[in-house]
């Protein structure tokens, strides 16, 4: 790998909400970060379960085909889960998180994205935001309705496209393949950060000579100092020449509600969903005085000997965290591919119409479907808008579901002939 990382995350809950429904992952190869919406109805527990769920993908990757079909694969079963979550506790109905991540796999970075938390790259002291929001008020700024100043102030700024939870239709991400080049620095955040901070400030501390636990610190201050009136969550990664990974010390993080067990407990008959925080018993470490050492002497040579034990403990734990986890992401892509294969759709093959297996979404060239079975009603037969329809797709919760739509089309033709 020619490149190493160094990176930061934290979380704040702002001024005016109580809880914290943002979750973000700093980890090995993988950094993230999730926005829950839901409100009291579980926006926390969402983010929560995406963070811990998706965590489990971090690991080395062979290529990044093999790291984009893991994500893919994540993404769905972790999608799977939210709705299961919610079958089991309706209090919960409604719930769903955005999902902005990064994969490293040696120089290059598998991005997914969906939802409206960015991520930005500075490279050579200049940001750019390399994720598009997937709300309503972008769709209009790209249809050329309104701009990009009044979309800061549109009374929809809030009504999200896409997410990850409780809805009837599969995740649609975006994916992409980017380099990373020695002194790049990664930015993710959930909007807590963009919508009240100016991209003049972001770029100000993303391309300043502050280490990434500063600019996380700095631009978490810049939206308090903005009200702070939604949850604020930062994670930021530095590529450094691969030289500097032997002195870089290294470890797992989760902020937010992530940095909470999601747990299911029974109170008066009742199946409650809550979140127990993981780190309550090291609450204790905290506020430790500092201790100085001589760089000669008994006590330098026992912390060395400590430090050396230390890392030969972690890089053994390493290997057997990589190891356990790439176990789980390929057992992930197949539970992931095998519920794709649960769907179906109808759309257009060979000019006619056709019902299909699967989900019409590729990965880098990789297909989800297949027709099932190719119908001898022809597109050219159909009303105008129907054509429309069937070009588009026309998504079914299941084959029987599908074999109606297939009913209402043919009907339709006998109408047309008549």
């Amino acid at each position: 790998m020619s490149i190493a990382l160094i990176s930061a995350a934290d979380s704040n809950v702002g001024k005016v909400r109580s809880s914290n429904q943002d979750s973000g992952y700093a980890g090995y190869q993988m950094f993230f970060v999730a926005d829950g919406m839901g409100g009291h109805a579980g926006g926390d527990i969402a983010s929560a379960i995406t963070a811990q769920r998706m965590a489990q993908m971090d690991a080395q990757y062979v290529s990044p085909d093999d790291a984009g079909a893991a994500l893919l694969a994540s993404i769905l079963e972790t999608n799977q889960t939210l709705t299961e979550t919610v079958a089991g506790h309706p209090e919960l109905a409604g719930m769903g998180t955005t999902f902005s991540g990064i994969v490293f796999v040696e120089d290059k970075v598998v991005v997914g994205h969906i939802g409206d938390s960015r991520i930005y790259l500075c490279r050579e002291g200049k940001t750019s935001q390399i994720t598009k929001d997937h709300t309503f008020v972008q769709r209009l700024v790209e249809l050329g309705r309104i701009t990009e100043a009044e979309a800061l102030t549109h009374p929809r700024r809030n009504v999200l496209l896409r997410v990850i939870g409780d809805n009837n239709e599969p995740p649609q991400l975006d994916f992409q393949v980017l380099t990373a080049l020695p002194g790049d620095r990664w930015m993710m955040c959930s909007d807590g950060l963009n919508g009240y901070v100016s991209d003049a400030i972001i770029d100000m501390n993303l391309a300043s000579e502050q280490a990434p636990a500063e600019a996380v610190e700095m631009l978490i201050g810049e939206a308090l100092e903005a009200g702070a009136p939604d949850n604020v969550t930062v994670v930021v990664v530095d590529t450094v020449p691969a030289a500097l990974g032997q002195v870089i010390e290294r470890d797992v993080k989760f902020v937010g509600s992530a940095a909470s067990d999601v747990v299911i407990e029974q109170a008066k008959g009742k199946s409650i969903v809550g979140l127990k925080n993981l780190f309550a018993d090291l609450s204790g470490l905290e506020g430790q005085d500092r201790q100085f050492v001589p760089e000669s002497g008994a006590g330098y040579d026992r912390l060395t000997k400590e430090a050396q034990r230390s890392i030969r403990y972690r890089q053994l734990r390493q290997i057997a965290t990589i190891t356990a986890l790439t176990l789980l992401v390929f057992g992930a892509a197949w539970l992931g591919y095998s519920y794709t294969q649960t769907k179906f759709y109808v759309a257009e093959s060979n000019g006619h119409v056709a019902i299909y297996k699967g989900i019409r979404e590729e990965l880098l060239g990789f297909k989800f479907s297949e027709v099932y079975q190719e119908t001898s009603v022809s597109i050219t037969d159909l009303p105008e808008y129907q054509q429309q329809l069937v070009d588009q797709t026309i998504y079914a919760t299941d084959l029987q579901d599908a074999n109606r739509i297939l009913d209402r089309l043919r009907a339709s033709v006998m109408t047309v002939e008549q």
